[in-house]
Order: C-alpha cells, then sequence, then structure tokens
C-alpha cells in the first residue's frame, strides 16, 4: 500500500531543457511543413484556377467553333435540300406533261385504227393499197412508237422522282441530327459556372462505342450532298431529255397525221374525178341505149313494112300459076316477080341480122350501163367512208404541245 502511493520519479533538469527544446524544435519544424503547405496549396489554388479557367475558356471556344461547323453544314444540307425539292416539284410537272402527253396519243391511235378498219369496207376494184393505206398504217406505228417512248420516259420520271425523294430523306435526316446537335451544343455554349441546373454526372469521362470521327461525320453529309448533287443533275438532265422527246414526238404526229390528211385529199380528189368520168361515160352509154332503142323500133318497122310488098309480090306469083294452057309463060312479068319476091326476102333478112346484131349492142349497153352504175356505187361509198367517216372523224384530232 505504501508503494503504492510513492511519488513518481523526478526528472532531471537537463532532460527538462533537453524536453523543452524538443518541444520546440518540434513545433518550429511542424510550423515550417504546415507554412510549405499552406504556400503550395495556394500556389496549386491559383495555377489550377487558371489552367481551369484556360480549359474552360478553350472548350467554349471549341463549341463555339463546333457550332459554327455545324452551322456551315447545316447551312449546305439546307441549300442542297431546297434545290432537291424544288427540282422535284419541277420534275412532278413533267411528269404531268408527259401523263398528258401519252393520253393525248391514244385518241388520234385509235381514230387511226378505226380509219384502216372503216376501209377495210372499200368494195371491189377500190379494195385497193392505196397511199392513204400505207399513210394510215405508218401513222398507227408512228403513234405505237411514241406511245412506247413516252410511257418508257415517265417510268424512267418516276425513278427519278423515287431517287429524288430518297436524297431528299437523307439531307432531312441529316439535318435532324445536325439541328440536334446544334440544340444540344448552344445548350452547352450557354452553361457557366453559375448555372443553375449544372451537376455531377456519373461515366460520362469516356468516348461511346457508337462514336465516329470527324473525317466520318464530315464525310457523311459530303456523301448525302453528292448524292443529292447528283440526283438533281440527274433530274436536270431528264427533264433536258423529256423536254426533247415532247417536242420531236409531236412534230412527228403533227407531220404524219398531216401527210395521212394530204393523201385522203388527193385520194378522194382522184375518186371524185373518177366517179365524174363514170357518170358522164352513163350518161354516153344511156344515150346510146336510147338510140339503139329507136334504131331497133325502126327495124322491126322496116321489117313489118316489107310483108305487104313480099305477099303482093307472092299473092301474084300464086295467082299467075293459074293462067291457062299456053299463057302459062315464063314471060318478063314471071322474072321480075320472082326476081321482087328474092330481093325482098333477101331484105328482110339483112334486117333482121341488122336487128339482132342491134339487140346484142343493146344488151351490151345494159350490161355496161349496170357495171358503170355499181361502179359508181363503189365510188360512191369510198368517198363516204374516206371522206365522210374517216375524214370528218380526224376533224376532231388535236395535236397539241404538252
Amino acid at each position: 500500500m505504501a508503494k503504492l502511493l510513492q511519488a513518481p520519479p523526478k526528472c532531471l533538469l537537463t532532460e527538462w531543457h533537453i524536453a523543452n527544446k524538443m518541444q520546440c524544435a518540434r513545433t518550429e519544424s511542424q510550423k515550417s511543413r504546415s507554412e510549405r503547405v499552406t504556400a503550395e496549396s495556394q500556389r496549386l489554388v491559383d495555377e489550377t484556377e487558371k489552367t481551369t479557367q484556360k480549359t474552360q475558356s478553350d472548350v467554349n471556344k471549341k463549341i463555339e467553333q463546333r457550332l459554327e461547323e455545324i452551322k456551315f453544314w447545316k447551312q449546305e444540307l439546307d441549300d442542297k435540300l431546297e434545290q432537291i425539292v424544288k427540282e422535284t416539284e419541277v420534275l412532278l410537272t413533267f411528269k404531268t406533261r408527259l401523263e398528258k402527253a401519252l393520253e393525248s396519243c391514244k385518241e388520234p391511235l385509235v381514230i387511226a385504227q378505226q380509219c384502216l378498219l372503216n376501209r377495210e369496207r372499200r368494195a371491189g376494184i377500190d379494195l385497193v393499197h392505196d397511199e392513204v393505206e400505207q399513210e394510215l398504217v405508218k401513222e398507227a406505228e408512228v403513234l405505237q412508237g411514241v406511245i412506247a417512248l413516252l410511257e418508257r420516259t415517265l417510268e424512267q420520271t418516276n425513278e427519278q422522282i423515287r431517287l429524288n425523294r430518297s436524297a431528299k430523306y437523307n439531307l432531312e435526316m441529316d439535318l435532324r441530327d445536325k439541328f440536334t446537335a446544334l440544340t444540344i451544343d448552344d445548350y452547352c455554349a450557354s452553361l457557366t459556372n453559375n448555372t443553375p441546373d449544372i451537376r455531377y454526372a456519373n461515366n460520362v469521362v469516356k468516348i461511346g462505342g457508337n462514336s465516329v470521327s470527324l473525317e466520318d461525320w464530315i464525310d457523311f453529309s459530303n456523301v448525302n450532298i453528292e448524292k443529292a448533287d447528283k440526283q438533281r443533275n440527274s433530274s436536270l438532265a431528264l427533264r433536258a431529255l423529256i423536254d426533247r422527246i415532247l417536242s420531236q414526238t409531236v412534230n412527228d404526229m403533227r407531220k404524219q397525221f398531216e401527210t395521212v390528211n394530204v393523201a385522203f385529199r388527193n385520194r378522194v380528189k382522184e375518186v371524185k374525178v373518177a366517179k365524174h368520168k363514170l357518170e358522164t361515160l352513163l350518161a354516153m352509154v344511156m344515150d346510146e341505149t336510147a338510140s339503139q332503142e329507136k334504131n331497133i323500133a325502126a327495124l322491126e318497122k322496116a321489117i313489118t313494112d316489107k310483108e305487104g310488098p313480099v305477099k303482093v309480090a307472092q299473092t301474084r306469083l300464086e295467082a299467075r300459076t293459074h293462067r291457062p294452057n299456053v299463057e302459062l309463060c315464063c314471060d318478063t312479068v314471071q322474072y321480075r316477080l320472082i326476081s321482087e319476091v328474092q330481093e325482098i326476102t333477101n331484105n328482110i333478112q339483112r334486117l333482121k341480122d341488122t336487128l339482132a346484131q342491134a339487140k346484142a349492142e343493146l344488151k351490151g349497153l345494159s350490161r355496161r350501163q349496170l357495171s358503170l352504175e355499181e361502179e359508181i356505187q363503189v365510188k360512191e361509198n369510198t368517198l363516204y367512208i374516206d371522206e365522210v367517216l374517216c375524214m370528218q372523224m380526224r376533224e376532231s384530232v388535236s395535236i397539241n404541245s404538252f
């Protein structure tokens, strides 16, 4: 118990001085280290502040540059989009022109084919492969060729419109992405250290796996622009081609249409001349028929008129056979009576032969009259087909430029 209450051992004075010195030394050392840390901290604060400000300024500058770059490409895309939209609208009007031109070819083709069918109803010698038919066949071939060409051109136009719209779609998608990127970078450019909604974000200091290089980014828009330019140039070339086709085809159609009309007019004139000649011949034949009928009547009367004299002569001869005896002699009267009977008989026979010939000629004139009348009907039928059916039908055709 006495040991527990024993006083702690006392230190030597030298130990006390040494302890004080050590405390002072440690304190001075700690103070010196703290001052160095403070000075280093201030320097670091100043340095990091300057670096941060410089970096943030550089970032702000980069964002502004990026905004300008995006705006530049967006403007390029906007320009190309406007061009391709306008070009597509113009091409659509050319498509409408093609459709109208194609529709306008159908009626002339139907009429040309109908004219060919109508002319198959010509009769006799008039059913001839004349110039009109040749030109009608050629007209039908021209119209069919024009229709085929316009249909191919219309298909090509539809395909070009599809390609234009595809290029337009790519530009619009690119512009949509550019607009989104511009909005985001505009927002980033507006941020400052005092912006209320700034915050910490985890796992953002990285490059995404779906990121592309700047070169790829530029190439992407370049490709879209080049495609739009290519399709616009193709569309311009196609429009020039359509203009040439529409101009050439309408000229070909008009030229052939007029050629057919001229052939029709010439043929109608030719048939009318032939018909007039036939009518003149018919009138001449009818006059000759009337004359021949009068001639036959005169011959028949002349034969009838000979009956009296021959009867008288034969009666006299018969009466003189009754003379008696020696009076029954061949005197001059007898010889003359015999001669008279023979003469009248010969004359009657000559008249009958001539009558038979006249009747044969009358039959020939009748046949000729019937043939001429039939041929005139053939010509009238041809004129009705060509002048009334075909030419009047063709008057409704109007070949316009589109």
